[in-house]
């Protein structure tokens, strides 16, 4: 019995000391990701913006998972996940669909197959598509351990309403293992405003988002304020597109709205039950 005791003291030691080398396995391949300088110099001066490395340690990242990204667009975090993921992981981006008639989706699209097909950073990327309610089938079910949405929820809402943006969740939730993880980060509107601003505004109520996942098959187990703004009161008027980086009042106010910096953002976590 001692013998015994002794092998899994043994054991319980190596498993610490695996536990601990994952850990900084994980930590290194994602700031060596982040710290690539054949990143676009643009996208690497939003960091102090977006909190990469904070953020994906919240949600629980780690590079040997299969992640989904929904609307990657330009591929801000693409050219983190991708590479973060490339040798012991899978990264699906579920990008805009090819049947789509709307100019900037396509260009979009064109732009995102043009990097995947020529940076090295991306040769085990896995594209399918994405676009509520039609087009939902952005990975095999059941097959995710983490879907990431950052600042999305808006455009569906204010696009289609709740039922576009339901059917976004109910997309994520198929696609995820059960247990697994969606991390949404959003623009977050004070809870006092009117819900109509959600409709104008580029700003949606945490408790609107809460509401969502919950009804699409989530429960919330964490939120944090790692993309937090309390510079950012979502009262601007050409709403959350004032702020940096779009500025959409071009020169005027723009050193005034340079020092809010961009807008305040909730950023939640979510467990598929």
């Amino acid at each position: 019995m001692k013998f015994a005791f002794k092998t899994l003291a043994v054991i319980g030691v190596i498993g610490a000391l695996n536990s601990t080398a994952l850990a900084q396995s994980s930590d290194t391949t994602l700031t060596s990701a982040i710290q690539d300088t054949t990143r676009d110099e643009k996208s690497r001066a939003r960091d102090e913006f977006r909190h990469p490395v904070e953020t994906l340690e919240f949600f629980g990242f780690k590079p040997s998972q299969t992640v989904v990204e929904i609307a990657p667009g330009g591929g801000w975090y693409s050219e983190i996940l991708a590479p973060a993921l490339k040798e012991h992981g899978q990264y699906y981006a579920a990008h805009f669909p090819k049947d789509s008639d709307v100019g900037y989706y396509q260009r979009s699209l064109a732009s995102f197959q043009e990097k995947i097909a020529k940076d090295s950073r991306f040769t085990k990327t896995l594209l399918t598509e994405f676009a509520p309610p039609t087009h939902l089938d952005i990975a095999p079910a059941e097959s995710a351990d983490l879907v990431l949405t950052f600042r999305n929820v808006h455009n569906w809402y204010m696009k289609n309403g709740d039922e576009t943006v339901l059917s976004a969740f109910k997309a994520f939730n198929k696609a995820l293992k059960p247990g697994a993880i969606l991390g949404v980060v959003e623009h977050r509107l004070p809870e006092d405003k009117a819900d109509e601003e959600q409709k104008r505004s580029g700003y949606m109520k945490q408790s609107y988002v809460v509401s969502i996942a919950k009804q699409a098959g989530f429960e919330l187990v964490a939120a944090s304020d790692i993309n937090a703004n309390p510079k950012d009161t979502a009262t601007h008027p050409k709403g959350v597109w004032t702020l940096p980086p779009t500025l959409a009042l071009g020169d005027e106010d723009a050193d005034k709205y340079r020092k809010i910096g961009e807008s305040d953002r909730m950023t939640l976590k979510f467990k598929k039950l």
